[in-house]
């Protein structure tokens, strides 16, 4: 854990909730359900000292197949469902294809913050280019 609070634990919450679940049910599929209680999630990156990690892991794997469902039955030139304009402004994102590829490039990015903690944790680099 870094001193603001930061965790890996709470990145792969905030992509469970804040990425999977927000960008593929609520914004791709419209589930209205899901944007009602988006304002329940305050701050997905703070975990729960009664939180475990497996069943952190588990929810990250139960929103993927939600989202790889979504993604299956939606042809990928459809426009998203509905749009956060509060929180996001004006639509930016035209399809899913436009939300498929920001998702990646979000979690990509979040897959390399994982890759320095785990090297600040015991030294061990992944890709070393000389």
């Amino acid at each position: 854990m870094l001193p603001s609070g930061w965790s890996c634990l709470g990145l792969v919450q905030h992509l469970t909730i804040d990425v999977e679940r927000f960008w593929f049910r609520a914004v791709a599929a419209g589930d209205m359900a899901v944007v009602r209680s988006y304002d329940d999630y305050t701050d997905a990156w703070q975990v729960g000292p009664d939180a475990s990690a497996d069943a952190i892991l588990a929810r990250y794997r139960e929103e993927s197949a939600v989202a790889d469902t979504v993604i299956g039955a939606t042809p990928a030139d459809t426009a998203p469902a509905w749009w956060p304009r509060e929180t996001h402004g004006e639509q930016h994102l035209h399809t899913l294809r436009d939300v498929v590829l920001h998702v990646i490039t979000e979690t990509a990015c979040h897959a390399g913050h994982l890759d320095a903690a785990r090297e600040l944790m015991d030294g061990r680099r992944w890709l070393v280019l000389t």
